[in-house]
């Protein structure tokens, strides 16, 4: 009776089993195959890193500048200069301008630095005029600017060193120009003056004494004027030529220096000869 049941039981399991796992495999799907995942590339190595991590980030100097060419006008260069206004100190003011232009081309180096007909302007920094009983009339000027005929200007900063005047004006060292003492002018004056007072009084009297007397109103005369007036005026007429000696180099910027021909100054009368006496009273 038990192997009866036994075997009932055993296939009950077995139809349920051939029910149950086509249905299983339904809902679970096919089996999919796995499919296999290519190696991965092998890491690039790390780039090397700088030997000075400070100078990563900083940027590279810029290129120097060249320096441009120039033209040297060396220390001891003469000038030679025209003046276009006329100078004295009889009007003279400080701080009054003064305009001059080049006589002559400089040349460095077989080639034209600064032509002729190249304009130079300065100004006054000292006028005192002459004493009424001692004292010359004293003249100062600086010369600033140098101006080329393309219009390129360069710092000059020079004196004058000597000056053709027409009178008797001298220039010294320092550029200080000096006018005539006259001292033959006074003596003239007083010896007209008392000549004058010799006749009038002989002429007055018909005597020796009045010729005495009127000779010592004469001298005395001469004398009041000379005392009276100034001495003669430092003067620089339109015409005169000064002498320019540089004391200290010109540097040209040679990209503008650029001049072919020597250049040609304008043409100016030089001053008369001219007699610095004083306009003195009477005479």
């Amino acid at each position: 009776m038990k192997n009866a049941r036994f075997s009932i039981w055993s296939a009950l399991t077995a139809i349920a089993l051939a029910f149950a796992l086509p249905a299983l495999a339904q809902q679970e799907g096919p089996m999919q195959p796995i499919e296999k995942q290519a190696p991965a590339p092998p890491a690039a190595p790390p780039a090397p890193a700088p030997a000075n991590p400070a100078s990563a980030n900083t940027p590279a100097p810029p290129a120097a500048a060249k320096p441009s060419a120039t033209v040297e006008v060396p220390t001891g260069t003469s000038i030679p200069l025209v003046l276009h206004n006329a100078i004295s100190t009889h009007s003279a003011k400080t701080g009054d301008p003064v305009y001059f232009e080049t006589l002559f081309p400089i040349m460095i180096n077989g080639k034209v630095a600064i032509p002729a007909g190249s304009y130079v302007n300065g100004e006054v920094t000292e006028s005192k005029r002459a004493g009424r009983v001692k004292g010359r009339a004293e003249l100062m000027i600086k010369l600033n600017t140098l101006i080329l005929p393309n219009g390129y200007m360069v710092n000059l900063n020079a004196m004058p060193r000597n000056a053709g005047t027409g009178g008797h004006e001298t220039v010294d060292n320092e550029g200080k120009i000096t006018g005539d003492s006259d001292k033959k002018g006074d003596v003239g004056t007083v010896a007209k003056t008392t000549a004058a007072g010799a006749g009038i009084g002989g002429l007055a009297t018909r005597s020796a004494q009045g010729v005495g007397i009127g000779a010592g109103v004469g001298a005395a005369a001469g004398l009041m004027a000379v005392l009276l007036t100034r001495g003669p005026d430092a003067e620089l007429p339109r015409g005169t030529t000064v002498g320019v000696t540089l004391n200290r180099p010109i540097l040209l910027d040679a990209e503008k220096d650029q001049f072919t021909s020597p250049g040609q100054a304008s043409t100016l009368a030089g001053p008369q000869n001219r007699y610095t006496g004083r306009g003195k009273i009477p005479f």
